[in-house]
């Protein structure tokens, strides 16, 4: 299966989803697969945000030892982003419309993260 083929199948199990992602922490996209109704977001500026702010915590933890990142999430008014890594060089990243299914969005990408793993 491709990545387009994992990130499309998150995007439609999802209610509210409306965009997904594989990511390095370079802030670069692998594969992203977007709904039509998403194009008024500029969610790839964000994603290169939230990469950073992802290494930022990554670091943090190593020196709390507080254990690895697994899932980060960033709530706004209108989107909710949901992080789940995938390798300690990738993440996937989804984007839900404020009202949409957070818990399965977790579940999904949580189901999903050794799939897109073992593509890599």
């Amino acid at each position: 299966m491709s990545f387009r083929a994992h990130l499309e199948s998150v995007v439609n199990q999802v209610d509210g989803a409306l965009a997904c992602s594989v990511m390095g922490f370079d802030g670069i996209s692998v594969e992203t697969y977007q709904k039509d109704d998403a194009a008024e977001l500029e969610l790839g500026g964000a994603w290169v945000e939230y990469a950073n702010l992802l290494t930022q915590l990554k670091n943090a933890a190593e020196v709390l030892k507080t254990g690895v990142v697994t899932e980060l999430s960033v709530n706004s008014d209108k989107v909710l982003t949901l992080i789940r890594m995938v390798s300690p060089e990738y993440f996937l990243i989804l984007a839900l419309r404020a009202e949409g299914n957070y818990g399965k969005g977790r579940y999904v990408l949580r189901v999903t993260a050794p799939k897109v793993r073992a593509e890599l």
